[in-house]
């Protein structure tokens, strides 16, 4: 019976162009891919300083895995808790300009304990949206139980309108994005920060795709708007320009001690891997060296940008090293899709309900290891 319904249901999104596959690869996802034993250049990974790989962090992976072993083998709170995870912690706290940090397994872990531990707790709350939020965020809200109010897309004036709507609430949870995973654009932090001091709400902010790539030594999003000691939670992950696997929460020390005692995503769980945490602390003193590649991949960025601007294509409102191509229809996506991977490039589509119905597109997503002919093969490609 449950096969026949699933087999249904599966049917159903084949034959509307919704159903999803796994494509094997053949290697470590970076700059290159192998698939089924054929290279393609890859513009879709999330390795935005080119560190999955990196020589100087594999030489030192087999000592700390000697050190670490490979395992924290429960939750923090029982047998978990190493003193390597204290230090990573006190690094990205340091480097996020907070009091404390606390890390989880995986950045979508951490929206979803962060969140539902807040809003869960607090009487009379609620929390207030962008539209084009992460799923992780909106899984969050929902699991909270808190009513959601949701604003227009980087829109303060939206926001603000929202803000007022709300004024009664005891406890307001403001949540954006700085940049957006799927568009590329950048929310205005510090609008969005004075409107959450003026109405007395608790802002937060998810700094997964713009840590390493923008601000000072690659501090994020809020550090170029000056506003990184404003925000009052600040989300990060291990699993982009870190090039690893985790999650983490920066904020008050209150916050942290909060969320070590209410948060069932980090209690219930067991801790990242201890070589993980060594692993995080080489990557974060490499990116904070890394000016020379965020100049590398802010150029050839711009490069593409203008490039398919002037040949016609929707690319949105990118302001980043993501860049979408807007096709609109599922079929359109596949179509390009398939036609790139026919000239050795990789850009899976993407579609709905990833992204609003009728904005289907590849998401190109760069790093520095592409070099400025992969961009103009890319270019051509797409011409």
């Amino acid at each position: 019976m449950l096969n026949k319904l699933l087999s249904q249901q599966l049917s159903e999104m084949e034959n509307s162009g919704f159903k999803r596959f796994l494509r094997n690869a053949d290697c470590s996802p970076m700059s290159k891919i192998k698939i089924q034993g054929k290279e393609l250049i890859n513009f879709s990974s999330n390795n935005y300083l080119d560190l999955a790989g990196d020589k100087e962090i594999e030489e030192k992976a087999i000592n700390i895995i000697k050190t670490y072993g490979l395992s924290a083998t429960s939750s923090r709170l029982v047998s978990g808790n190493i003193s390597v995870h204290k230090e990573l912690e006190e690094k990205l706290a340091l480097f996020k300009s907070k009091q404390a940090c606390l890390v989880y397994p995986s950045g979508y872990q951490t929206n979803l304990g962060v969140i539902s531990a807040l809003t869960s707790y607090q009487k009379d709350a609620c929390i207030i949206m962008d539209k084009l939020n992460h799923a992780s965020i909106w899984d969050g809200a929902k699991l909270s139980g808190a009513r959601i109010f949701v604003y227009k897309h980087c829109d303060m004036s939206s926001l603000e309108k929202v803000l007022k709507r709300t004024r009664n609430y005891n406890f307001k949870l403001v949540v954006t994005e700085s940049l957006f995973s799927m568009d590329g654009d950048i929310a205005p932090m510090d609008e969005f920060v004075n409107l959450c001091q003026q109405y007395k709400a608790v802002s937060m902010i998810d700094e997964a795709h713009s840590t390493g790539v923008f601000g000072y030594k690659g501090k994020g999003l809020a550090d170029t708007f000056g506003v990184a000691d404003k925000i009052d939670i600040t989300i990060g992950t291990l699993s982009k320009a870190f090039a690893l696997q985790g999650g983490f929460v920066c904020g008050s020390k209150t916050l942290i001690d909060f969320l070590i005692n209410k948060s069932r995503a980090f209690i219930y769980t067991t801790a990242i891997s201890p070589f993980l945490a060594a692993m995080a602390i080489e990557s974060l003193e490499i990116i904070k060296e890394s000016d020379s590649d965020r100049k590398h991949l802010h150029n050839i960025s711009k490069i593409l940008k203008n490039k398919l601007k002037d040949l016609g294509f929707d690319i949105g409102k990118s302001e980043s090293q993501i860049i979408p191509v807007i096709t609109g229809t599922i079929e359109k996506t596949e179509k390009l899709s398939s036609q790139l991977l026919k000239n050795n490039i990789y850009v899976p589509s993407i579609k709905p309900p990833t992204v609003p119905n009728g904005k289907a597109r590849i998401r190109i997503s760069l790093t520095s290891g592409h070099s400025v002919k992969d961009i103009h093969l890319l270019i051509n490609s797409l011409k």
